[in-house]
């Protein structure tokens, strides 16, 4: 069976999820946590990954020396555009975004260094 990391990038490289993709043009991890609670880890009979909990998730991401990625809105002066802005940056608080510089789609051949610590 698949170690983690390859079941991860598996994941996303594929088009059968629509809650984790790529980002930050293939550094990122990106995960729409309500989303991926019910598309992937509330999955019955065929679990990606062997737990249904998202923080179990997340451990395995930290144990594997993903680091959580803090999103930084730059705000407007103007009142309207002020506005939009928070309404997208309450919807990005559902969107998790991860790092870990041996987890880069344009190298791949970085992920067998991906290792538990």
């Amino acid at each position: 069976s698949l170690r983690f990391p390859q079941k991860l990038w598996k994941m996303l490289e594929s088009d059968q999820f629509r809650s984790i993709w790529w980002s930050e043009g293939g550094k990122c991890v990106a995960i729409n946590k309500d989303l991926f609670e019910v598309e992937v880890l509330g999955r019955e009979g065929q679990q990606v990954f062997h737990t249904q909990k998202i923080k179990s998730f997340k451990r395995q991401l930290n144990a594997y020396g993903f680091t959580k990625m803090q999103r930084k809105f730059q705000r407007s002066a103007s009142l309207p555009e002020f506005l939009a802005e928070e309404a997208a940056a309450s919807a990005h608080s559902q969107i998790l975004y991860y790092y870990n510089p041996s987890f880069n789609r344009a190298h791949p051949w970085l992920l067998e260094t991906c290792k538990r610590r």
